[in-house]
Formats: C-alpha cells, structure tokens, sequence
C-alpha cells in the first residue's frame, strides 16, 4: 500500500492558536515523526510526504530558511531511526536549487538507509507539477 500525503495547513494552525507560522511548521516536523511510526507499525508499504513544493520558493525568506532547517534537522535526527526501523529513505523532486549542506546530508540520508527493507519512506522536496520528476 502507498500513502501519500501533502503536508499543508501548518501555518493556518499557527494561526488559529495565536502562534507564529514557524510554530506551526515546528508541529508539523513533530507530526511527520508519529505519521512515519505508524505508517511503518501498519505495514503501509511507501509513504510520500509532499513537504516542500517550488511554489513554497516565493515565501518569506524567513520563513524559507526556517523550513530548510527543519529539513537538514530531520533527516539528521532521523537517520538512525530509520535504519533501525528498516526504513529506506528517498528524496525526490529537484536538487539543484537547495543548498549543497542539505544535499549531502539528503545522498547521505539516503545512502545510510538504503539497504532497509521495511517502508519507504518518500519525501518531496522542491517538487513541482510542470516538472518531470523520476521516482526510483
């Protein structure tokens, strides 16, 4: 089985609790985490998490900045965990405009995870749907 999932709303949240849209996003980054637990304890074969889309480039710098850091703070945090879950990881959608620290922690996420054979787990990060993206 395959879910996927776009991850949006995090900043209308922040919003409707009185919060800045950075605490909204930080929500978020802690709900990926119990979504992938079990998505892995209910078997789901390949979860795609949509994160990052390259319409979320026209944000507030701040606010972009902040979203890549909760990325370079997730795969870093969760490698380990993935690997002791058998979970492979696989980053999809462009590369080339992300920073180069987040791109090799991204080959090094996936290279660290890719011999798990439980879920895999998809996330898509500076995807877009005008753009040919080949999923491996």
């Amino acid at each position: 089985m395959h879910v996927a999932i776009i991850m949006d709303g995090n900043g209308r949240w922040a919003r409707e609790r009185g919060l800045p849209r950075q605490a909204g996003h930080r929500a978020g980054a802690k709900a990926v985490r119990r979504t992938v637990e079990s998505a892995a304890r209910l078997s789901v074969d390949c979860l795609s998490l949509y994160a990052f889309s390259s319409d979320n480039w026209s944000r507030p710098r701040d606010e972009v900045s902040h979203l890549m850091w909760l990325l370079r703070r997730y795969l870093q945090s969760e490698i380990s965990r993935c690997v002791e879950n058998g979970i492979r990881l696989n980053v999809i959608g462009r590369r080339d405009r992300l920073n180069p620290e987040i791109v090799s922690i991204i080959e090094r996420a996936e290279a660290t995870t890719a011999g798990g054979k439980g879920m895999l787990l998809r996330i898509a990060v500076d995807y877009s749907s005008r753009d040919i993206v080949a999923l491996s």
